[in-house]
């Protein structure tokens, strides 16, 4: 792993060269043309730094003095107005990544005594968060009593609250990041969550607490590990649903796995299947997202964009802090050696996040070898606020696309009833995976009531069955709703989304639609609706995707009212056989 680690930290040294200079005298950052800085941008490039200190031990980069700089922006995200806790998390980290003592750190030794009496008071101040942001208090809480500001260490108390409320929110032990709606938001946080932890306790001062709460952790961080085989494409491709994936699908994964491969988290005779999986993961990540001729890390540019919230700063600053932590920690991950790993399989399993008698909500994996077909497809909570991203339709860029924190009715109806609009989305009850016809695979759930978009369920409408079938390469899906009482549904919606991976920044194996496109069918539709005029966006920047670009929406619609009555079903069935080729065999 030795080379892995210096092309690791010569991606880090690019990407804080091209960054550090956005860095001003206050500690603030400068950001890209066209876009808005965050409040929390300091700490995170303080961290970077810190990081990047770490796995080096050198105190300047180009000519710039990083203690320096790294107590400018810890010193700005101090003294931010309103005070900005994860901001203050990677700022506490960044303080610890510089020495484990006031004594033997030089950032501290820059601070002037009204930063570090703000500093104190701020890292014992915090709020009690029932979400990822509880592990912002679990790094303030490390860093006061590492540095000797307090004799009581909360640490311990603040990650078994953590854990405890893992068991409050999922039947299964997956973190629930707790937001408004129906609850159930099963998101890349869950993952970044325990990679942010896992750094916590690696810089704290008492390496006993740090042994003592390993096991706790990896009870649930191997949940994670587990699916990995499962969830990563053959190309490379990690998280991609949820509002965060991305660059940082591939980044989390990465942490995750060597952190894992460190702590033995992985099974020794699986060791070969992850590594190979590190791998894909990392080979996609520096194919996709870096510009390699100049070394720094692009999430948008004219053909794709990111989450709203990932500024491109805060994105080349995490994928620094990322890289120096990888080169960190592949120095003590030793390569596999033995038999290669055991091909692919095709196959589909549903991993479930949660079930009770209120909801069930998972995953659903399916793989066709054959083809290159794999898909993602998750039934969990959007937080009310529904984006594309985190709708249960087949996510798998480059074949099933979709735009990136916007919401589109993306391969499953959407029907408007007293100017609330309903989805299949969300939740189901009776979530069932098997084997059908001729090799085939279904996933089934029911919703006994409908729930709106923003996550109200409507207990006097109606209810919908849902089913998806995998056949090979074809995927056929059917929407079946009754309802209570005679109801004037207002308007009905279905969409496609045609879209295509990065021109340039791309993996030659990845899958894409031929020309013949996916083939769509539509088999039923008791809704009447008729495709309307195929809508071009190549150009529009609201519809772009975290890989590629999208070029059409296609809508089928009925935009006039429909009496649906009881006692009768209503269905829509739609079957797709995608035209897959690899990017490769484009050029």
């Amino acid at each position: 792993m030795e080379s892995f680690s210096q092309q690791c930290l010569d991606m880090a040294r690019s990407m804080l060269s091209h960054n550090l200079d956005s860095i001003n005298q206050d500690g603030t950052i400068t950001p890209v043309e066209g876009e808005e800085p965050r409040l929390d941008e300091p700490g995170h490039a303080a961290l970077a730094i810190g990081e990047f200190y770490r796995a080096t031990g050198e105190p300047e980069l180009d000519g710039k003095d990083l203690i320096d700089l790294a107590a400018r922006c810890i010193t700005q995200q101090v003294f931010r107005d309103p005070p900005q806790e994860n901001g203050l998390a990677y700022a506490a980290l960044a303080l610890l990544s510089f020495g484990p003592s006031k004594e033997r750190n030089p950032v501290w030794e820059r601070l002037v005594d009204e930063t570090r009496e703000r500093l104190d008071k701020l890292l014992l101040n915090r709020s009690d968060y029932d979400n990822h942001w509880q592990t912002f208090n679990i790094a303030k809480a490390v860093c006061r009593f590492s540095l000797g500001l307090s004799k009581k260490d909360e640490t311990g108390r603040l990650i078994e609250r953590f854990l405890d409320r893992i068991d409050q929110t999922s039947s299964s032990g997956y973190f629930d990041d707790v937001d408004d709606g129906i609850g159930g938001s099963y998101s890349l946080y869950g993952v970044m969550s325990f990679v942010f932890i896992r750094q916590s306790l690696q810089l704290h001062s008492n390496p006993g607490l740090r042994e003592r709460k390993l096991p706790s952790l990896r009870t649930y961080a191997q949940k994670y590990i587990k699916i990995l085989p499962d969830l990563v494409r053959e190309d490379g491709l990690g998280w991609a649903f949820s509002k965060s994936s991305g660059a940082y699908g591939q980044m989390h994964l990465i942490s995750l796995l060597l952190q894992g491969f460190r702590d033995g988290w992985v099974p020794d005779d699986r060791q070969q299947k992850y590594f190979d999986l590190l791998r894909r993961l990392f080979y996609f990540f520096y194919v996709t997202f870096l510009d390699q001729e100049h070394g720094y890390l692009i999430v948008r540019d004219q053909e794709r964009t990111a989450f709203a919230g990932h500024t491109t700063r805060l994105s080349n600053f995490d994928g620094a802090r990322y890289l120096s932590q990888w080169a960190r920690l592949s120095k003590d991950v030793k390569a596999p050696t033995g038999a290669p790993a055991d091909p692919f399989k095709s196959g589909c399993r549903f991993v479930i996040f949660d079930k009770s008698n209120k909801k069930e909500q998972g995953l659903l994996l399916y793989r066709n070898v054959d083809s290159g077909l794999q898909i993602q497809m998750p039934l969990v909570s959007c937080g009310a606020k529904p984006t594309a991203d985190g709708l249960p339709f087949p996510h798998s860029p480059g074949v099933l696309d979709w735009p990136n924190n916007t919401y589109l009715p993306i391969l499953i109806p959407e029907l408007t009833f007293r100017g609330e609009q309903y989805i299949p989305a969300f939740y189901g009850k009776r979530c069932t995976t098997g084997l059908g016809f001729k090799r085939s695979f279904y996933f089934r759930y029911e919703q006994p009531d409908l729930i709106s978009t923003n996550e109200k369920i409507a207990n006097n409408i109606g209810s919908c069955k849902v089913s998806w079938t995998f056949a090979g390469n074809k995927i056929t899906s059917e929407f079946i709703y009754t309802v209570k009482n005679q109801i004037a549904m207002d308007r009905f919606r279905y969409m496609l989304a045609i879209g295509s991976p990065h021109s340039n920044h791309r993996v030659d194996s990845s899958p894409m639609l031929g020309q013949e496109g996916l083939r769509c069918q539509v088999l039923k539709d008791d809704f009447q609706g008729t495709w309307k005029e195929t809508e071009v966006v190549t150009n529009d920047p609201t519809y772009r995707a975290n890989y590629g670009n999208l070029h059409y929406l296609q809508t089928l619609e009925r935009d006039y009212p429909l009496i649906m009555r009881p006692g009768q079903t209503y269905r829509l069935s739609v079957s797709f056989d995608p035209d897959i080729i690899a990017v490769g065999e484009t050029e």
